[in-house]
């Protein structure tokens, strides 16, 4: 069974960084692209980036590129999110994903995780 576990989140002060983890189980994980998608209260999912199997090949949102930086680290099965300079239109519930592949890196993701809050106040 699949699982993918998030974790790094919390709350900061506007122009802070946090650093998100995403654990995966249960698949070939360099053969997965994994990607980070975000939804805030009342509004739809959104993209934010992601990142091929192998390469790697990253892509980013408009809103957070320059800003944020997706790695991965095939050996511990993980992948993670730099977020630099934070804003309030940062917050939001952080989902990790993954799916098969290294194309479409935007779409099509079928496996999620549980969720890290990401909350920028001052």
């Amino acid at each position: 069974q699949v699982q993918l576990v998030e974790s790094g989140g919390g709350l900061v002060q506007p122009g802070g960084s946090l650093r998100l983890s995403c654990a995966a189980s249960g698949l070939a994980f360099s053969r997965y692209s994994m990607a980070w998608f975000r939804q805030a209260p009342g509004k739809e999912r959104e993209f934010v980036a992601a990142i091929t199997g192998v390469g790697p090949r990253t892509t980013y949102a408009d809103s957070v590129k320059g800003r944020f930086i997706i790695s991965r680290d095939n050996d511990k099965n993980t992948v993670y999110l730099q977020m630099n300079s934070l804003k309030f239109e940062d917050t939001a519930l952080y989902y990790c994903a993954a799916k098969p592949g290294n194309f479409a890196l935007r779409v099509g993701y079928g496996t999620w995780g549980q969720g890290t809050q990401v909350t920028v106040s001052s």
